[in-house]
C-alpha cells in the first residue's frame, strides 16, 4: 500500500485489481489516476483507469506510451479503488495523454453522447 504521500491526477500506480468478476481487467497492473486532485487530497479512494499493452483499439481507449511500451488507457474499465490497492508508484503519464483521456471521459458521460 502507498503511504500517505500525495496521489495526483495522471500518476500511474501498480494497482491490485483482484478480485474481479466476469470480463473485468484482472491482476496487478499499472493504472492511471483520473480523479481530480481536489478529490484525491481528501478521500482515500481514487478513480483509476487501467493501462494495457493489448492491441485492441476502441473509441474509449486512448493510445499512450508508458515505461517504454506502447499501449492504451482503458477508459471503459474505470474503477474506484481504495488506497490499500495501490501497490507502488510507477510514474506519471504525459500531460497531453491525461488531457485527452479527460476529454474522452467528458464525451462518454455527456447527455446524448454519440460515441
Amino acid at each position: 500500500m502507498v503511504s500517505t504521500s500525495a496521489v495526483g491526477q495522471g500518476d500511474v500506480f501498480l494497482v491490485s485489481l483482484d478480485p474481479t468478476v466476469g470480463r473485468e481487467i484482472r491482476k496487478t497492473r499499472p493504472c492511471v489516476v483520473v480523479s481530480p486532485d481536489e478529490l484525491n487530497a481528501h478521500l482515500s479512494t481514487f478513480i483509476v483507469a487501467p493501462l494495457t499493452t493489448g492491441v485492441h483499439s476502441y473509441p474509449f481507449r486512448i493510445p499512450c506510451r508508458f515505461a517504454g511500451k506502447s499501449g492504451f488507457v482503458v477508459l471503459d474499465q474505470l474503477r474506484t479503488v481504495d488506497r490499500a490497492r495501490l501497490a507502488r508508484r510507477a510514474g506519471k503519464l504525459q500531460r497531453a495523454t491525461v488531457l485527452r483521456a479527460l476529454e474522452v471521459l467528458q464525451e462518454m458521460f455527456a447527455p446524448g453522447s454519440t460515441r
